[in-house]
């Protein structure tokens, strides 16, 4: 997709996003949870329409921005530790805990760590592919750190009026498996799309 298509693809994600955060707002499990969550969803879209016309993204990559910001929604819709598909895969795969939380963090890694590598190969950042996948995926690691620390202060802030917004579900390794996950995540990031993206970004320039 031409550079001169983006408003158009973005205009599509903007309102699917606003239908579906119109919709998780109505009568979510906790107001102060939905808010939240869907906070950086609620900050992505207009820097997102801020900047696409003078650095417009792949289609790749707004796609996975789309995804990611679902998966926020509606964990802020039910709480992560409520989603209902969250219980059909803990049922499937016979787990002690509804895993849905587990897939935000690993699109809080696959989507920064894309972002990421997309705005150092345009810009020329970093030489090599190697250490390209490296700081990639050390930047992705940085955001999840910082995400932790956020529900850190949360818990701190909120007391136990934060719970629904942690989601450990009575894990005490919880901090250590979502950024193992987010690490997962930029991972496959980079095995499963370098290559698309490359091609995309090829395109756009």
């Amino acid at each position: 997709m031409p550079a001169s298509r983006t408003p158009l693809l973005l205009s599509i994600i903007t309102l699917l996003l606003l239908a579906a955060l119109i919709h998780s707002g109505i009568r979510p499990y906790d107001r102060t949870t939905w808010l939240m969550e869907v906070a950086p969803v609620l900050i992505a879209l207009p820097l997102l329409w801020l900047t696409h016309r003078r650095y417009p993204l792949t289609p790749l990559l707004y796609t996975l921005i789309f995804f990611h910001a679902l998966i926020l929604i509606f964990g802020g819709m039910y709480s992560y530790a409520r989603v209902p598909l969250g219980f059909e895969v803990q049922q499937w795969l016979d787990l002690g805990r509804n895993p849905y939380d587990k897939l935000g963090h690993f699109f809080q890694g696959l989507v920064p760590a894309l972002v990421a590598r997309e705005i150092l190969l345009r810009g020329g950042y970093v030489q090599g592919r190697k250490m390209l996948g490296f700081v990639v995926c050390c930047i992705a690691l940085a955001i999840s750190a910082v995400y932790e620390l956020i529900e850190w202060w949360a818990a701190l802030a909120l007391g136990q009026g934060a719970d629904e917004f942690l989601g450990t579900q009575g894990d005490p390794w919880d901090t250590q498996s979502d950024m193992f996950c987010a690490l997962l995540g930029a991972l496959c990031g980079l095995l499963l799309f370098a290559g698309w993206q490359d091609r995309q970004i090829r395109r756009l320039r």
